[in-house]
């Protein structure tokens, strides 16, 4: 059974989605902008406003973000955003936490055990692995630099 390759060309030009690269580095510059300037927004209300230290006010941010990024993947809220904004979404801390609490929300019927702790990190566990793996290496290099008088 030979493939008319006209016809398969035309099914695979009216599937393929079609984008806009400018509009989308558009929506992703906007989004990541929109979220970064609400950090900043909230660490200066915790600095100023509740006269909190630079790094505790950032501690906080840090745990508001994760927290609010958490409660809209809970609520269906986050996939939207990044259905919209990409990668501006995806990028700061809100996306690693929606990509670790995702796969627990998604496989969470399957138990706690072969559900949550299994599949929790199916997508941020790379990135933690080959994070901890490159530091390490990193640190190896510059202690031996240190040993040697380099650095």
């Amino acid at each position: 059974m030979e493939i008319n390759k006209d016809a398969y060309n035309a099914y695979v030009k009216e599937i393929t989605p079609v984008n806009n690269v400018w509009a989308d580095m558009g929506k992703a510059f906007l989004t990541g902008g929109l979220i970064c300037t609400a950090a900043q927004l909230i660490t200066n209300g915790l600095s100023g406003g509740m006269g909190l230290e630079k790094d505790a006010a950032s501690a906080w941010t840090l745990i508001i973000l994760i927290g609010a990024s958490i409660l809209a993947t809970g609520f269906n809220l986050y996939p939207k955003i990044v259905k919209w904004g990409g990668a501006g979404a995806l990028v700061p801390i809100t996306g690693f936490a929606n990509s670790v609490v995702s796969p627990a929300i998604e496989y969470k019927a399957e138990g706690q055990i072969f559900g949550i702790g299994c599949k929790i990190f199916t997508i941020a566990g790379p990135v933690i692995l080959y994070g901890i793996l490159s530091s390490w290496v990193l640190g190896v290099i510059y202690w031996f630099g240190g040993v040697m008088g380099v650095i």
